[in-house]
């Protein structure tokens, strides 16, 4: 065989090696990701522009109880990434919906929004009137948290109980002294992400340094998504809502909730936005869920206090059996 065929099928050999090894890569909503549960899509216009948030809406399996669940997703997930949670209060007797907000999973990734918690609850109210869900329980994880706290704020009247599952923003990370970054500087942070920083993080993170297979599914959806063909649209608005984080905290108004609250909280779990670019002395005092969990269950109103002791930021996906039966149990009692 001449030289340089060899050489040609070698490059094509190491192409197709490193392609492998750098998973699949998905469209700018998800597509070509293999969802093992339905996924609808609602349309409307904000600021503007026609959008589109998926969700899954489940119906009750077996008996319905009437009440429905509303799930909201942190930054780094999706509705989907509920799925044992959601089949749990299904098989329960809820209606189980979850959207996927305005930037993330299967949702618009628009070029220009302005990103609030506002208009994201706004966004959702708008959804779950649709599907005329006017009363409901929301569950929010991490970002999802404060976007709940936001919602229940907003909307009183329409939520029956607030549950947050290590949230997100339990302290204002600004004050304390972490410091800003542009959105120009996020942007080019998240050009970076591929599936072993997503790994290294959420393995340091959110689960202990304890990794288990079911896990990976998970790193690859936001790999496929972060490196699919929306690459730069997907980072432009995750470099958006990271700021929206940073400087949109809900912390001050805790006080202000006037809805029946449970904390769920992972004791081990030290996500702080930022504190990866903190000087050592401020990373120190940041992302303490088990000083933050006790703090916030003081400056909400009759709160209820659940602490996963050991656990880290996600605790539905690290212990799920466990998490769903004490949910399912905090939502039956009065």
């Amino acid at each position: 065989m001449p030289a340089f065929l060899r050489y040609f099928f070698a490059l094509c050999a190491l192409v197709s090696i490193n392609a492998t090894a750098a998973g699949p890569a998905y469209g700018p909503e998800l597509q070509g990701f293999n969802f093992t549960l339905p996924v609808q899509k609602y349309t409307f216009t904000s600021q503007g522009q026609p959008l589109t948030m998926g969700y899954i809406d489940m119906k009750p399996q077996g008996k319905a109880n009437g009440r429905t669940v509303v799930l909201m997703h942190g930054k780094n997930f999706c509705g989907i990434t509920w799925e044992t949670s959601i089949n749990a209060l299904s098989r329960a007797g809820y209606r189980v919906i979850a959207p996927d907000q305005i930037g993330f999973c299967t949702a618009s990734k628009p070029a220009h929004y302005q990103y609030s918690f506002q208009q994201l609850a706004q966004n959702t109210h708008r959804l779950l009137s649709s599907l005329n869900a006017d009363r409901v329980t929301l569950i929010g994880h991490s970002t999802g948290g404060m976007l709940a706290t936001r919602y229940a704020l907003m909307y009183p009247q329409a939520v029956e109980k607030l549950v947050m599952v290590n949230p997100i923003g339990l302290e204002d990370w600004k004050a304390k002294g972490v410091p800003w970054r542009s959105v120009d500087e996020w942007y080019q942070r998240e050009l970076k992400t591929s599936a072993a920083s997503i790994k290294k993080y959420e393995l340091n993170t959110y689960y202990t340094g304890k990794w288990k297979p079911e896990y990976d599914r998970w790193v690859t959806l936001l790999a496929g998504l972060n490196n699919g063909s929306g690459k730069k649209a997907v980072a432009w608005n995750s470099a958006l809502i990271y700021d929206m984080i940073f400087t949109q905290p809900v912390y001050y108004e805790f006080n202000e909730l006037t809805v029946p609250t449970t904390l769920m909280i992972g004791t081990a779990d030290t996500t702080a936005i930022g504190s990866d670019i903190a000087p050592p002395e401020v990373k120190a005092k940041v992302g303490n869920y088990e000083q933050l969990g006790k703090q916030a269950a003081k400056l909400i109103p009759h709160a209820t206090l659940i602490e996963f002791a050991g656990m880290g930021h996600a605790p539905q996906m690290e212990a799920p059996e466990k998490f769903n039966q004490t949910l399912l149990d905090n939502l039956g009692s009065p």
